[in-house]
């Protein structure tokens, strides 16, 4: 992943972001910077937690890239919408 270079980052992010936000229902509140920041994020947390499991991430290629970020922008989503939910049942 990290042999894309910043705009390969920042066309995945964006793109894994986007189809993300779209799985979680989430495009709405979301803009092109959102999107990308989503993307560039869950690549992070979805290479962390594929390499927990000993797979080769940066070995991966670009189709792999984008899946992984696409894994972990959609976990991402997840965690925001699931807090953003139990701070609006406390109010």
């Amino acid at each position: 992943m990290l042999g894309l270079g910043i705009i390969g980052w920042i066309v995945i992010g964006g793109l894994a972001g986007w189809i993300g936000s779209k799985i979680m229902g989430t495009d709405e509140q979301q803009g092109l910077v959102l999107n990308i920041v989503v993307g560039v994020v869950g690549g992070l947390i979805g290479g962390f937690l594929l390499s927990l499991f000993e797979v080769d991430v940066e070995g991966g290629g670009l189709i792999f890239s984008f899946l992984t970020c696409l894994f972990g922008a959609i976990i991402l989503l997840l965690v925001v919408k699931a807090v953003l939910a139990r701070r609006r049942a406390h109010h």
